[in-house]
């Protein structure tokens, strides 16, 4: 072969080479899209729906869950970091629990009467249907998936580490809040935070 068809062969593969590494993303792969949503949504809310036995108790209809992009916002940091940092826990490397990451990503519980947070992780299933089936067979985090005092949801899944976060808020009436004002309330916090 002649040294003008190397160097073109050479050059070309090269070429080549560097446009299909151009389309290499390093970076930890993440799922946000509608689809994803509705697809959650729709397994969520179908188990709520006709309730179902969790463990050896059984979980009566419960109402549907809607998305909280505050909660999605938690699930996603929480799914980002234990993928980069190569851990698998509900408690953060840095120490921070369910409730720092959620209150955290915005959704608070200042002026609500009723405030509960939880979560659910899981690592290595490959697609929603894997990892709804997996949840609602642990009695534990069936127990999140039926929880009738969860009102939202927000999940994420980064390099097969998914999160659940949950959220159930009940603002106090307009009542509760002139008894508040007026001192006749006391307001008591207590942690109700659940993870599976």
């Amino acid at each position: 072969m002649s040294d003008v068809i190397m160097k073109r062969l050479f050059f070309g593969g090269a070429f080549l080479l560097v446009i299909l590494l151009s389309f290499i993303d390093a970076s930890p792969r993440t799922v946000d899209n509608s689809s994803f949503k509705k697809e959650f949504l729709e397994r969520i809310n179908f188990a709520r729906q006709k309730g179902c036995n969790c463990g050896n108790t059984y979980f009566p209809p419960a109402p549907p869950l809607t998305w909280n992009d505050d909660l999605e916002d938690a699930a996603r940091g929480h799914a980002l970091d234990m993928s980069e940092r190569n851990y698998f826990s509900h408690t953060s490397k840095n120490g921070r629990s369910v409730s720092d990451r959620i209150i955290s990503a915005g959704y608070g519980f200042k002026g609500y009467k009723s405030y509960a947070v939880g979560e659910n992780i899981a690592q290595g299933q490959m697609s929603i249907a894997e990892v709804m089936a997996g949840w609602l067979k642990s009695e534990g985090h069936c127990r999140n998936l039926m929880n009738p005092s969860f009102k939202e949801v927000g999940i994420s899944e980064t390099d097969h580490y998914w999160v659940q976060d949950f959220g159930g808020r009940i603002p106090f009436s307009s009542e509760e809040q002139k008894m508040i004002k007026s001192g006749k309330y006391k307001l008591i916090q207590k942690d109700v935070t659940q993870g599976h």
